[in-house]
């Protein structure tokens, strides 16, 4: 919910339920930004002046709200904090540049890495655990875990090298078995929305790699640090965030076989980590669609772990509507009669060795732009 962690569909659960370009320069003569009590800079800031607004149920403190919390240096460097009413959490980051691409702009992978690291921070900041699995005093009792099951990322308009993005994020209750987390990004220059992304999660123990159902003592636990009346990034009906991923038909046009997990592609909760599955099914991609176009969404619905030793294939194929705009044309995708058409794709992962379907993916892709 509050962290990444490795991917598991929630349709295999057995509990029954269906379930700005600006530029920091000069950081420490900029002005001292306070936001719900929080003092971003200066490191003779006391305990104190780092309360946050008391959240509306006052059943539960956050971690800062604490009389006794002293902050961490990297509390005191970090560019973030809880918002005022403390039911979400907002930070800054300056883009890097061994985060962008070919394009000179961040990549996917960079802009979901920014989305796990405000999440995790979000969680860090409200007293969750910092093990690596955001989890709950209950949770922690109980051996279980939060585990992706679907994710959806919307790119309007991806950030350059030393652009200045920052991302708001907050989580709420998905049913009985899961919970969502949900992310607003913006130009840090402009105030403009340059992404939005929203994710379902649901709970695995941890020994039995068995889903759960969300107890009430573990839903009470976070729920306090939820907005109190839905609030979505995506709140359009019939949004894409909600359209089911057709499964791929074999053979797939477009295909990468034989990809094997690194080391490095295990995060600290000994999974996989969500982000390596993006690169996964972008590496099966044509060429032709990576010159000539960037993505623009990208929906991944997880449905197993990968494991050290596993070997993965990575299918691609147009979607049908996409394939029949392609009829004629030799099935060139970038052969096109609009210059402002956007191409989507179907994906799919899964093991070389059984066929086992671990990730479901859909994408849709825009012409790049002529200049930057």
């Amino acid at each position: 919910m509050l962290l990444r962690g490795g991917g598991v569909s929630a349709c295999n659960a057995a509990v029954g339920e269906s379930h700005r370009n600006c530029h920091f320069s000069r950081l420490i003569r900029r002005p001292v930004e306070k936001t719900a009590g929080i003092c971003f800079y200066g490191r003779a800031q006391r305990a104190h002046s780092l309360r946050v607004t008391a959240v509306a149920t006052g059943e539960q403190k956050s971690k800062a709200q604490e009389p006794s919390y002293q902050p961490s240096l990297a509390d005191r460097l970090r560019l973030g904090s809880l918002t005022e009413d403390g039911l979400s959490y907002k930070e800054k980051f300056i883009v890097r540049c061994y985060e962008v691409g070919i394009n000179k702009t961040a990549t996917v992978e960079t802009i979901a890495n920014l989305l796990q690291e405000v999440g995790c921070n979000h969680a860090q900041s409200v007293g969750f655990s910092t093990d690596g699995f955001a989890t709950t005093t209950t949770m922690r009792q109980l051996h279980l875990i939060w585990v992706t099951a679907r994710m959806h990322i919307e790119i309007y308009k991806y950030p350059a090298w030393s652009d200045v993005v920052e991302i708001e994020t907050w989580c709420q209750s998905e049913g009985r078995i899961g919970t969502r987390r949900d992310w607003i990004i913006k130009d840090y220059a402009n105030d403009e929305v340059i992404g939005r992304a929203t994710s379902k999660w649901v709970m695995m123990n941890q020994d039995t790699r068995r889903l759960q159902k969300v107890t009430d003592d573990v839903r009470d636990e976070y729920l306090v640090f939820c907005p109190k009346t839905l609030r979505l990034a995506f709140p359009e009906e019939n949004n894409a965030s909600l359209k089911k991923i057709a499964k791929l038909d074999d053979p797939a046009k477009y295909s990468k076989v034989g990809l094997v997990p690194r080391r490095a592609d295990f995060d600290m909760n000994q999974h996989v980590n969500n982000v390596t599955y993006i690169g996964w099914v972008l590496e099966s991609m044509p060429q032709e669609i990576i010159d000539s176009h960037e993505l623009q969404t990208i929906t991944l619905d997880y449905r197993r772990e990968c494991q050290h030793d596993d070997i993965v294939d990575s299918l691609t194929s147009p979607e049908l509507e996409t394939a029949s705009e392609l009829h004629g044309s030799n099935g060139s995708p970038t052969a096109a009669n609009d210059e402002n058409e956007s191409l989507q794709f179907l994906h799919l992962l899964r093991l070389s060795n059984d066929g086992s379907e671990i990730n479901r993916g859909r994408t849709e892709w825009r012409k790049k732009p002529t200049k930057r």
